[in-house]
């Protein structure tokens, strides 16, 4: 499928860096934001994208700023933390 964008020239500078070219910059953005909702995997998001390793990969996230650890994973780490200081502890044999 291709997608056209009509962008003014005003705005089409300030929504790409520097020197990226806008169109790049477009398929990041759309990509980006369908992986923040979970809505493709990385996986997906890396053949989406062109991104050839899982460690290109991990550099592109991190030049995003996007976490894989999501306040969601923290919420539910820290619930399984109270779950167990607050049950019965089991004896263990010596």
């Amino acid at each position: 499928m291709q997608i056209m964008l009509d962008i003014p020239d005003d705005l089409l500078a300030n929504l790409a860096a520097p020197g990226q070219d806008p169109r790049r910059a477009a398929l990041e953005a759309l990509g980006l934001e369908a992986y923040r909702q979970r809505r493709i995997s990385g996986y997906q998001l890396r053949v989406f994208l062109g991104i050839d390793s899982r460690y290109e990969f991990d550099g592109f996230l991190k030049e995003h700023e996007v976490e894989k650890y999501t306040v969601a994973d923290f919420e539910h780490d820290l619930a399984t933390i109270r779950e167990t200081e607050n049950s019965p502890t089991v004896p263990r044999s010596a």
